[in-house]
């Protein structure tokens, strides 16, 4: 009976070690529970699968029980609310007398991570001056002001209102800085805090051990002083852009940070020695800076440094000390550093991943400690000048190496054997661009059992075994995934390879495999995706390497001759066949290959008719087959998904196709030299994607103009790049035609050939400026270059001046045609012309002195047409030779030539009259007489000195240019000459 009543009041105890929960306390919660929703599907959510901590609140059991509330022991008053992650959703009450803080004695509240929205309410600051710590992190306030009322919780230790998409003014932050004299802990990680000025959190209270304004818009310099806050411990100022300042510069700093993050700010500097001083920092990041100068070395008294450390852009001396730090995971150095890399290490037992590149200027031999760290997984020394690699005997614990990347170095020398026999666990090797030598063996590559992606490519004097013909069923290659042996000296194709059933890439390309590819070394293969053998000596594929997976097979820049073979897998996508010697026709069991997208056989003696089939294939997205010998007529080509189509250089004739007005995504059309025969297609104006069109040299003919009406605004918006150039088109230039909007807006200027994506496969336009017939790299997107040729051509009438507002043009050629009128002074306004023709046409006028506006103008050309009055000087004026005004009597001044740019500005209008007296002056605006006697002597020497030399060197069959280089330079001599004399006379008058 005893044992019974002893257990009874055991469990009387222990029901009541809870503090009974006060009627008004339960009143107020369940109040509250009433007026806000539970979202079903919460987007913040610590625990998905946990219910609602309200689910727990029920007014027949004590509240100091529910889930998320605490009750003091003594007063019974509930004094804490924990309802992070508790799916509530809807705004905050806004009325007082239902608010959570009803009870008056709330300390601590925790509303984080649910889907709370509006805005916050000030009475809900009103009855909570008790609070020390508050969260309403991740919710959803939607850019609502923080009420200036939240200044009235002086007794806040900690406040995080992060990620809850409020706006934080100045005036408000102000009254939070001056009244909150405890705060310790400040989180506002992704507020707009755009109108805060960085030097108010100099008025923040000196006791704060936490400051994170992570991603805050905040701009402006940010006072160093705040890294000296005498027991901060924590800052985070990750993300702001903006945000520009100075680490302190005081030798003395010292302060108990922890935690120091400035990532993807605009701090600049250097970082300073004191640095060091900082013992207890455990996290540093400082990328994403301006910083620069040298890191200082100071890195051995930092022994708490742990996670990730990274420095950008730094130059000098590589830290040693930074190699002894003991819990760092992760160190990234990337910069214009130098010097070498220590002996003997006593730290980096933790560290995972090693990367130092970007200066090039690291050397010295790479030192075996690396190899041999514990935990070291990921080994990246790109870029440097590292000249070799340990032995095999000096590697005695390898460690548990996954990744290795020493590409672009001067590593010499073989491979060393460990790193395929002990390095058990490598599967990423990249030993590109070095100056390796020796034979890769099959039984080398079948000890890596791990490895996945080994790229020894740009390896000149790397070679493969000649005798792994023969032994190659010994080996397997269990994990070889991408395997990259391009630009090596390898003359065979390595069927050792075969039995590496997880091959997926193959880069063979830029080397020395010869002859045939016999069927026996094509079998296998049966995962290969992707197979590049370009570059090479192949003279004939018996059979196509690869399964019925193959994708890419790249075969350019061969000596393939003969007829195409029978096509080969029905899977490939990419089939480039470029630069070879293949002849025949196309077989139509091409147009069988259902998923080919690109087709590139141009620069080939294939001949024939296009096979129609090709173009109702569906899947082409690129067809290149220029520089052949085909014949007869464009297929109607309808492919919806069509982008590029080269045609050039063949032997087609008649019309272009209607049809190509269906391809809605094309972008690039050639068909130059061909033999065309029909009027401008206006019906190309409504493709929205065109970009390039060029008809250059075919027979092309007709006005420009729309059959009298007028084109519509919405032709060619796309087009950049249009030749229309050895054709015979007539009529006048038509405005609405050059009303081309992607010309007009200006972009920075590009020096072609223009950079394009180099992983995009790439089709060639040749362009011509200035006698130079150039090739223009095309990827997927034309952008950069802006070209229009309408030269050769019997064009009159006078120029648009709405050429003048194609901003981003950079090449204009309108010569030999029959233009007639003045120069447009808008021609003033192409900002970004680089090359102007004008010449051969019936030009008149002056020219206009607006073109010496055109900086980037490198060519110029206004010969042979009826122009007068003075050339213009100064700018890019200066830099033209007389080739580009010659055959205009009407010019007057000094050529643009280097002993000439002086000369005044002013220069008298020649006067051709040679019997006239040296002294004599007939033009009223001339200052100086000139003797043109001297003058036409000077020219005729240089005419019977040229045609003598022409004449030499026609009948002796030398080429042309030395004929021309020598009479220009003549002329030249004789014009400097003339311009002597007259700058003599001025000085004498």
């Amino acid at each position: 009976m005893l044992l019974v009543l002893l257990l009874f009041c055991f469990h009387v105890k222990s029901s009541n070690s809870a503090p009974l929960c006060l009627p008004q306390d339960s009143s107020a919660l369940l109040q509250f529970k009433s007026t806000i929703s539970v979202d079903s599907s919460p987007q913040y959510s610590c625990q998905s699968n946990s219910p609602p901590k309200t689910d727990s609140w029920d007014k027949t059991t004590n509240c100091c029980l529910w889930e998320g509330v605490t009750c003091d022991n003594v007063t019974s008053h509930v004094i804490a609310l924990d309802l992070s992650c508790s799916w509530l959703a809807g705004a905050l009450p806004s009325n007082s007398n239902t608010a959570l803080f009803l009870p008056g004695r709330l300390q601590r509240l925790n509303l984080a991570q649910n889907s709370l929205n509006g805005s916050i309410p000030s009475s809900f600051f009103n009855r909570s001056v008790s609070l020390t710590h508050l969260n309403l992190s991740y919710n959803e306030f939607s850019g609502s002001l923080i009420p200036s009322e939240i200044s009235l919780l002086s007794n806040l230790v900690s406040l995080d209102l992060s990620y809850t998409s409020l706006t934080i003014d100045k005036h408000s932050f102000d009254l939070l800085a001056s009244n909150m004299t405890k705060l310790t802990n400040l989180v506002l990680d992704d507020l707009d805090m755009s109108s805060v000025p960085p030097g108010s959190f100099l008025n923040l209270t000196s006791s704060l051990k936490l400051l994170s304004l992570r991603s805050c818009n905040l701009k402006g310099e940010f006072p160093s002083e705040v890294f000296g806050f005498p027991y901060l411990q924590y800052l985070d100022l990750n993300s702001n852009y903006d945000l520009s300042g100075y680490l302190p510069k005081s030798s003395n700093w010292s302060s108990p940070l922890q935690h120091l993050d400035l990532t993807n700010c605009n701090f600049g500097g250097e970082i300073p020695a004191s640095l060091g001083n900082l013992t207890h920092l455990n996290f540093l990041a400082l990328e994403g800076n301006s910083f620069g100068g040298e890191i200082p070395n100071v890195f051995g008294s930092l022994k708490k440094l742990a996670g990730s450390l990274r420095f950008d852009s730094f130059n000098g001396q590589l830290p040693l000390s930074i190699f002894n730090l003991t819990q760092v995971t992760r160190l990234v150095l990337i910069g214009n550093l130098e010097g070498e890399l220590p002996n003997h290490v006593s730290g980096l037992q933790n560290l995972e991943e090693l990367y130092l590149s970007g200066g090039l200027n690291i050397s010295g031999a790479i030192p075996s400690w690396l190899f041999a760290l514990p935990s070291l997984k990921s080994l990246k020394l790109p870029n440097n000048k590292f000249f070799s690699i340990p032995t095999d005997d000096q590697i005695q614990n390898p460690s548990s190496l996954q990744e290795i990347d020493l590409r672009s170095n001067h590593i010499h020398g073989s491979i060393p054997s460990f790193l395929f026999h002990h390095l058990v666990n490598l599967t990423d090797l990249n030993l590109s661009s070095n100056n390796l030598s020796g034979v890769i063996t099959s039984d080398m590559l079948a000890n890596a059992k791990n490895l996945v992606r080994l790229d020894l490519s740009s390896n000149s004097l790397l070679s493969l075994s000649s005798s792994d013909h023969t032994d190659h069923v010994n080996y397997t290659f269990d994990a070889l995934y991408a395997v990259q042996l391009s630009s090596c000296n390898i003359m065979r194709f390595p069927s050792f390879l075969q039995t590496a059933n997880k091959l997926r890439f193959l880069y063979l390309s830029n080397n020395k495999i010869q002859g045939s590819i016999s069927k026996w070394e094509s079998e296998g293969w049966e995962q290969l995706r992707e197979l590049d053998l370009s570059h090479n000596s192949l003279t004939s594929i018996e059979q196509y390497p690869g399964g019925q997976n193959l994708e890419i097979l790249d075969v350019r820049y061969n000596q393939l001759h003969g007829p195409l073979q029978a096509p080969p897998p029905p899977s490939l996508q990419k089939l480039l066949m470029s630069n070879n010697n293949l002849t025949g026709e196309i077989p139509t069991s091409f147009c069988n290959l259902i998923a080919l997208g690109y087709l590139d056989l141009s620069t080939n003696n294939l001949g024939g008719m296009i096979p129609n089939c090709l173009a109702t294939s569906q899947s082409f997205i690129d067809i290149d087959l220029q520089l052949n010998h085909f014949q007869g007529k464009i297929p109607a080509f309808d492919l919806e998904l069509l982008q590029r189509l080269a045609l050039n250089d063949n032997q087609l004739e008649g019309l272009l196709p209607r049809s190509l007005a269906n391809c809605t995504s094309l972008i690039f059309l050639d068909v130059s030299n061909n033999k065309l025969n029909d009027t401008f297609p206006h019906w190309l104006g409504m493709l929205p994607k065109l970009q390039l069109l060029v008809l250059r040299s075919n027979r092309f003919h007709g006005s420009l103009e729309l059959d009298g009406a007028i084109a519509p605004s919405n032709s060619f918006l796309s087009l950049e790049i249009i030749d229309l150039s050895g054709n015979m088109f007539t009529g006048t230039l038509p405005t609405d035609l050059l009303n081309l909007t992607a010309m007009k807006h200006e972009r920075a200027p590009c020096k072609w050939p223009c950079q394009d994506n180099p992983n995009l496969y790439l089709s060639y336009v040749e362009i011509i400026i200035k006698r130079l017939q150039l090739k223009l790299k095309v990827g997927a997107e034309i952008t950069g270059f802006t070209f229009l040729d309408f030269s050769n051509n019997q064009f009159y009438g006078g120029i648009p001046e709405v050429l003048g507002e194609l901003g981003s043009l950079l090449v204009l050629n309108l010569s030999y045609n029959n233009l007639n009128g003045s120069i447009p002074p808008t021609f003033g306004h192409m900002a970004a012309l680089e090359s102007l023709d004008l010449s051969s046409n019936k030009l008149g006028g002056r020219i206009p002195p607006e073109l010496t506006d055109l900086t980037f103008l490198g060519v110029l050309n206004l010969s042979y047409n009826n122009l007068v009055g003075p050339i213009p000087q100064g700018k890019q004026f200066s830099t033209f030779d007389n080739d580009s005004y010659i055959g205009n009597p009407g010019l007057w001044g000094c050529p643009l030539s280097k002993n000439c740019h002086n000369i005044m500005m002013k220069q008298p209008q020649p006067n051709f009259n040679v019997d006239q007296h040296e002294d004599s002056d007939n033009d009223d605006d001339s200052e100086i007489p000139f003797n043109w006697k001297v003058a036409a002597m000077g020219y005729g020497c240089g005419i019977v000195l040229g045609l003598s030399i022409g004449y030499i060197m026609f009948t002796i069959g030398r080429p042309w240019w030395i004929v021309r280089k020598i009479e220009r330079d003549w002329q030249n001599s004789v014009t400097n000459w003339i311009c002597k004399i007259r700058g003599r006379r001025r000085r004498r008058n």
